[in-house]
């Protein structure tokens, strides 16, 4: 089992931890890692992509000219695709982009993602993490004395003031335990998660 130093809030070391391996030390699987992302970035997408066919596009009953005879190539529709304001040949039409991973291929993936910042040496536990106030000036102190930056903040449970003393920070993210996903985990730089956090994620993964 993997050893990590715990600090306070002002960015003093006040312990370790010792994290479980069933959840941060298992073996990265990048096929994973790379399906889940894909996974989380296909459901973003919104698919409201539409362009009409040339069934839907209004006008072109009358034949342009006749068949035979005029020198132009033959015509049926000036709604065609080849002419200006016809159809769209195979058009885009709303559709959902969304795939299924099963639940043990997304388990194993965030179990990736979480050994890999490890590994990386790019996780920072918290002995604690509240805020009295919503103070962005104090978040961002927090972030100064942990020397970090662009990071994924995670706290147990319904934590309102960091998460709203966070949210004008662009580099920052925060997440609940059960929020978090691969590709946030994999986007940002570091790891910042209270003990609580960890001790929670434990359960429900190990």
């Amino acid at each position: 089992m993997a050893n990590v130093s715990v600090y306070n809030i002002e960015g003093n070391q006040v312990g370790e931890i010792e994290l479980n391996d069933a959840v941060f030390g298992v073996e990265i699987n990048e096929h994973l890692l790379h399906m889940a992302v894909v996974n989380h970035l296909a459901a973003k997408r919104q698919g409201t992509q539409s362009a009409k066919t040339r069934s839907e596009v209004r006008g072109g009953g009358k034949k342009p000219w006749r068949q035979k005879g005029t020198g132009h190539a033959r015509q049926g529709s000036t709604r065609a695709p080849q002419w200006t304001g016809g159809g769209v040949v195979f058009a885009p039409k709303p559709r959902d982009y969304s795939f299924k991973l099963n639940k043990k291929e997304r388990r194993l993936a965030l179990k990736s993602a979480l050994t890999s910042k490890v590994v990386e040496n790019k996780i920072i536990v918290l002995d604690a993490f509240n805020m009295d106030e919503i103070k962005t000036k104090k978040f961002k102190a927090v972030m100064d004395a942990l020397k970090v930056s662009k990071a994924l903040v995670v706290v147990d449970g319904d934590n309102t003031n960091v998460v709203l003393s966070a949210r004008n920070i662009p580099e920052v993210k925060t997440a609940s335990t059960n929020t978090i996903n691969v590709y946030d985990i994999l986007k940002y730089d570091t790891l910042v998660v209270t003990q609580d956090a960890v001790a929670t994620i434990q359960e429900v993964y190990a």
